[in-house]
């Protein structure tokens, strides 16, 4: 399996990560185990998906997306003194990626957390101009905790971790958005849910990483 290893490409003045670059950016922050683990999950769904879309005849930037994917939360392995840490979440991972050189990735990363959608303005505009490739990243991580699972079970999960969180209002309007995002981008792909699978590639990135790093 092909993993981008001529490193990083540009688009228009910034650069975006090949898979072993991305693997190897997420790596020097040397996350815990269930990041990577979910960020693997995330990245290869997504990946999955952009393919679907591209063999649909819908343009999509696929290294975009698996890029942006693997990276999504990069805010959560920042040392406590990183600026970035600071912001909300989404918004640190953007930031960090801008100030490190990948600003082409940062507005997907920002736009993916769940509480996104229940912040009225920023839907309101994420939902009439959001790319392509920022529904994929954002509808992947509502479908990949620590593995591929149904976008019921992701919520469930979430409501058990976070019990006081959201008012039953709350939950009941970001359901039904996260529920438009789900037909939205499987009609893209021209797949049902339950159909949705992984595309398996980032093993080979992560090995090829850490052989480099060996070297």
């Amino acid at each position: 399996m092909s993993v981008h290893a001529k490193g990083p490409c540009t688009i228009g003045t910034m650069a975006v990560p090949g898979r072993v670059e991305a693997a190897r950016i997420l790596l020097s922050l040397d996350p815990p185990p269930w990041h990577l683990r979910h960020s693997r999950a995330v990245a290869e769904v997504a990946a999955w998906l952009a393919r679907r879309v591209e063999r649909s005849g819908i343009a999509v930037q696929r290294s975009v997306v698996e890029s942006a994917a693997l990276l999504h939360d990069i805010d959560k392995a920042l040392p406590s003194d990183d600026a970035s840490r600071a912001l909300p979440h989404g918004d640190g991972s953007a930031d960090w990626l801008t100030r490190h050189g990948f600003g082409e990735l940062a507005r997907i990363v920002a736009a993916h957390p769940v509480t996104r959608l229940l912040d009225e303005e920023r839907y309101r505009r994420w939902a009439a101009f959001a790319s392509r490739e920022e529904r994929i990243v954002a509808y992947a991580d509502k479908r990949a905790g620590q593995r591929l699972e149904s976008m019921e079970a992701r919520f469930a999960s979430w409501e058990r971790r976070y019990p006081e969180g959201w008012s039953a209002e709350d939950r009941r309007t970001v359901r039904a958005r996260a529920q438009g995002l789900e037909r939205d981008v499987c009609a893209a792909a021209r797949v049902r849910p339950e159909e949705v699978g992984r595309l398996r590639w980032t093993s080979v990135a992560f090995h090829e990483a850490r052989r480099r790093k060996a070297a």
